[in-house]
């Protein structure tokens, strides 16, 4: 799927009220918004101009040298780095020549069909076109055009999207660096002067322009670009599609190709190489990734489309040109699917087999010379007559209209214009189907039929139902696709009559005017094969990219919401220090219970049965538990019978059941506890238990430690998002898998008591490496210095370099294992025993690095000594108070950008050593976010009443709204049009997605219905 261009990137966009139609993801044209332009703070100065694209290939490459050359230019002024005052601005091309560069490119850079001369043509000849048409500021969305006047205050960009929720203190570099441990030492930033709230924008990527960005402002080295052209062989530059689609600056899409061709992975690349991605965060990152997954694919599919008509010898010269310039895959289908082996013959395709071809020419070049007569054959099938022939003719010149990319941009154009709606409504097999169903409940005949009418009531509210194609929500296409593939609605999307008679106007006027006088008759065909091709070949195809382009954007936007949701629910933080029961709830079959230690160890399993009769004397059981082992928390799982536990345990607390025990107890998500429990990891890990019991202590243990826990369960089983089965499985597999690399990686593992499981989610791991470090601890004890991890088999330079940084070596761990014996002799050995691995197995330090216990890279370890020195300190004192006292002074006396220079480094690389050496021990980001919720009373739904102000924790977030639990056992529902401007703090209002799970909000009761058991809650705000 081709990504949608985040229109709005560009502007500063100012709520006067919040629209109760906003979605929390919904893309809205800039059409829609205010046109006022926004500024970065000291711009760098640019270029003049990019070099608009050249027509021929030789003129491509001297374009891309000139492009190149360019791109140079702005260093000479960033010497004298003053990072307070405006730099000078380059001088730029007027607004005309500015707006020829790539209108049509920003307006639909999936479906453009414009490649080498045509496109050039068409851009240079749309200014007049376009410039009243209310898009000639969309050209601004491109990073080149993200630049300020000159004159004009500055305002600082707008900030990435916001991954998670952490205090003021570390809001800069967030969970990238860990989190900053002291706010005095952040570079300050310019204060934004306007609150910029994208609720419902989608969100942004940082386009940080800075005079403090130590970024390369430099395209690929030429080599590079040019193998990497080669390597595609498609008519347009990479580079810059990529940055056009993304919306990222050139030179951080060109980083971020070399980073990916460097087998890099994302978290290595945002917390270690911050200064050449622009400071984008993972989800940024990710998106361009993505994005250019998708380009290299579509070449390799190219190519493949090439050769196969190639072989079946129907490849031309122009055939060729026009596959080699799509842009998207669709695209490529449109101009492939003529050609398809086992499709039927097209109309234009047997009309150019009677060699009408040449008639069609005639018809557009000389059309006083054509004779259709002449083309008669008597007793030929197509041509035994002179209509027949005109047929034929019309046929030709349709396909070659519906194949012109000037035509299908114009076209896309007028749609732009207009009104076009998606209209959905209840399909003839679904209204049979349930007429039959009622027939067969009225003779009381068995309903068989049951379920698929409780499926076709779900979708009651789009058996008749109409969007505007800009306005439409992604959880409404969702579920109108959903509807679609069921066969219970009929979908259609309505373009306006009004732009088949402009479409054909400017055809017979402009683009397919005969070059001279045509008779009546011949104007005729001309006019019909206009109106032939927009109804049989355009209008479908235009149907078919609207289709595709709001499916690809719902997606993306679902990919996004489970992302999000995902992140939030792996990174609560962990409950330690305490000894703790998991439940799993029962009626028949019992309460399953696991006592876990404070380190997670299994102490005790059990059944009781909490809901026959005998209660009290299992009640008496659970005492004598909770005594011996002193447990005072009780985690529950929400599954059956969750409520009836909850109100056993909450009557016993409240009658002091447990004395001297103070009791409280939490509810827990149990999704995905049922399938982990009879998974192999879980069989390895427990092998003598009943599965039911491994469901207890897998509840238990994700209160203690949800990171360590929920990696070891498919993350589309924890139970977070909508729509998990309506988006693409290999997309949201590859997302997901991707923030639990993340998050992973960023918390940070020890590596000598983290489980294998959890080890082959860090970067630059994977199973086999995962396993060979488990054998390589068991076989010589635990790791003393993060050097010994090349002594692990398949622990190549790339693979350290990748991992090493989010690898701790925690004195604590290290020290408790006395029994371990020493490694030295079974490093002097591992050497021999890794033969032709060659020096990566010599000189292995035995000693303990303090500074293996922070996120501070190996690579950065000599500038992190010698900052130590010029400080003071010693690397003993790490996280000490005297040690972050001596940084404090230093910081005091030169600025951290001055120290950066005095150390030769950047300054991402400085600040993220700063935070490494001041962060006290056992520093962990997650305890920056809020814990499960203990509690001792229980409250019913039966006690809810419409304006009761309650607080809660978001459970999940959708994209129509957050569901809340109350702790009434159903959770409630605050729609997005209830979470406005105004009720959300300032960290929260540049988010486009507004709340996730695990943050604490106080609501009000809207509305309360028992027999549906649904509550609608509204925000009162977000508690810090």
């Amino acid at each position: 799927m081709m990504r949608r261009p985040r229109t709005t990137t560009g502007k500063a966009v100012k709520y006067q009220d919040v629209d109760s139609d906003l979605s929390f993801s919904q893309i809205i044209s800039s059409d829609d918004e205010d046109n006022e332009e926004w500024r970065p703070s000291e711009p760098k100065p640019k270029a003049p101009s990019r070099t608009a694209r050249a027509p021929a290939t030789g003129e491509k490459k001297a374009a891309a040298a000139k492009r190149t050359a360019k791109s140079k230019e702005p260093k000479e002024p960033k010497a004298p780095r003053v990072p307070k005052e405006p730099k000078p601005r380059a001088p730029r091309k007027p607004a005309a020549e500015r707006k020829t560069q790539a209108p049509t490119l920003l307006k639909d850079p999936a479906a453009s069909g414009l490649a080498g001369t045509k496109r050039k043509k068409i851009d240079e000849g749309k200014n007049d076109d376009e410039a009243g048409q209310g898009d000639g500021e969309k050209p601004t969305d491109c990073p080149e055009g993200q630049r300020a006047k000159e004159g004009e205050p500055s305002i600082r960009m707008k900030e990435e999207r916001v991954s998670f929720i952490v205090s003021e203190a570390h809001q800069a570099d967030r969970w990238a660096g860990e989190g900053s441990s002291v706010a005095g030492f952040k570079v300050k930033k310019e204060e934004v002067k306007d609150e910029d709230f994208t609720f419902g924008e989608p969100s942004l990527k940082k386009q940080k322009t800075s005079g403090a960005c130590q970024g390369q402002h430099t395209a690929l080295p030429s080599s590079t670009a040019q193998a990497l052209r080669n390597e595609l062989n498609m008519n347009w530059d990479l580079i810059e599609v990529l940055s056009i689609l993304t919306c990222v600056e050139r030179w951080v899409c060109a980083n971020i190709i070399m980073l990916l061709r460097e087998e890099n992975t994302v978290p290595f690349m945002v917390r270690y190489r911050k200064e050449m991605i622009n400071q984008m965060d993972a989800d940024a990152v990710r998106d361009v990734q993505l994005v250019y997954e998708e380009l290299c694919s579509l070449a390799k599919k190219t190519q493949s489309v090439i050769q196969t008509l190639k072989k079946d010898g129907v490849l031309t010269a122009e055939l060729e040109q026009d596959l080699r310039s799509c842009r998207s895959a669709d695209e490529l289908d449109h101009v492939y699917s003529p050609y398809k082996k086992g499709s039927k013959l097209t109309k234009a395709r047997r009309a150019k087999a009677l060699g009408l071809e040449v008639a069609a020419s005639t018809l557009m070049d000389t059309p006083h010379t054509l004779d259709l007569r002449a083309w008669v054959k008597p007793g030929t099938e197509g041509l035994s007559s002179v209509e027949e022939v005109a047929t034929g003719v019309e046929h030709i010149l349709a396909d070659m209209i519906a194949k012109d990319p000037e035509t299908l941009t114009h076209v896309k154009t007028f749609c732009e214009n207009s009104f076009v709606t998606i209209q959905s409504s209840v399909s003839k097999s679904a209204l049979k189907g349930k007429e039959q169903e009622k027939s067969d409940q009225s003779q009381k005949k068995p309903g068989t039929k049951q379920t698929k009418n409780n499926d076709i009531d779900k979708f009651h509210l789009y058996f008749d139902f109409t969007s505007n194609i800009q306005r439409i929500q992604p959880h409404q296409t969702l579920a109108i696709n959903r509807g679609e593939s069921l066969k219970i609605l009929t979908v259609k999307v309505n373009i306006p009559d009004r732009v088949k008679s402009d479409f054909t106007r400017w055809c017979l006027n402009n683009r397919w005017r005969p070059k001279t006088f045509a008779r009546e008759e011949l104007y005729a065909i001309l006019k019909n094969a206009v109106e032939d091709s927009y109804k049989r070949l355009i209008l479908p195809f235009l149907t078919r990219s609207y289709r595709t382009k709001l499916t690809s954007a719902a997606e993306k936007e679902s990919i996004a919401l489970f992302v999000r949701n995902l992140r939030q629910r792996l990174l609560v933080c962990p409950v330690r220090g305490c000894v703790m029961m998991g439940v799993d709830p029962g009626f028949r079959h019992g309460c399953k219970l696991a006592i876990l230690s404070p380190t997670s160890q299994i102490l005790h399993t059990d059944v009781v049965y909490l809901h026959n009769s005998g209660q009290q004397k299992e009640a008496e059981k659970l005492r004598h538990l909770m005594l011996k082992y002193s447990c005072t928390r009780v985690v529950i799982g929400n599954g059956t019978a969750c409520r009836e536990t909850e109100s056993f345990f909450a009557d016993l607390i409240s009658r002091r059941f447990f004395h001297p025990l103070d009791l409280s107890y939490c509810i827990t998500s149990e999704a995905g506890a049922s399938i982990y429990s009879v998974s192999p990891e879980a069989v390895k890990e427990m092998p003598d238990m009943d599965p039911n019991l491994r469901s207890a202590v897998s509840i238990g243990r994700r209160v203690q430690d949800p990171l360590a826990e929920l990696v070891k369960i498919d993350p589309k089983h924890i139970g977070i998002g909508t729509y998990q089965h309506d988006v693409s499985a290999g997309a949201l597999k590859a997302a997901l898998d991707g923030v639990v690399q993340e998050c992973v990686s960023f918390v940070g593992v020890d590596i000598n008591i983290c489980s294998e499981t959890l080890m082959r989610h860090v970067a630059g791991l994977n199973v086999g490496r995962a396993r060979n470090i488990a054998e390589w601890r068991e076989q010589n004890g635990p790791f003393i210095n993060r050097e010994q991890l090349k002594l692990v088999k398949g622990m190549g330079p790339k693979t350290y370099q990748q991992c090493a940084g989010f690898i701790r070596i925690n004195p604590q761990t290290l020290h408790s294992d006395k029994s371990t014996p020493h490694l030295a002799p079974a490093v002097s050995e591992k050497p021999a025993a890794k033969k032709g691995k060659g020096k990566a197995c010599v000189n292995i330090p035995t000693s303990f690095n303090p500074l293996d216990q922070t996120c501070i890279h190996p690579e950065s370890y000599h500038v992190a000594q010698r900052f130590l020195s010029l400080v003071g300190g010693s690397a003993d004192q790490i996280g000490s108070a005297g040690l972050r006292q001596c940084v404090e002074n230093k910081i005091k006396t030169s600025s951290v950008e001055e120290l950066a220079r005095t150390m030769d480094t950047t300054l991402e690389t400085l600040k993220l050593i700063i935070d490494g050496l001041t962060q006290p021990p056992g520093f962990d980001i997650r305890q920056n976010f809020g814990q499960a919720d203990f509690k001792r009373g229980i409250v019913s739904m039966s006690d809810l009443r419409v304006g009761a102000v309650l607080t809660g924790r978001v459970d999940n977030t959708t994209l129509f709204g957050a569901f809340v639990d109350i702790g009434v056992g159903r959770s409630g529902l605050i729609h997005k049009s209830n979470i406005t401007l105004d009720k959300l703090p300032v960290s929260q209002r540049r988010r486009s997605l507004a709340l996730g799970p695990g943050e604490r909000v106080e609501v009000r009761v809207l509305n309360v219905d028992p027999q549906r058991g649904r509550i609608g809650l509204d925000l009162i705000r977000v508690l810090q």
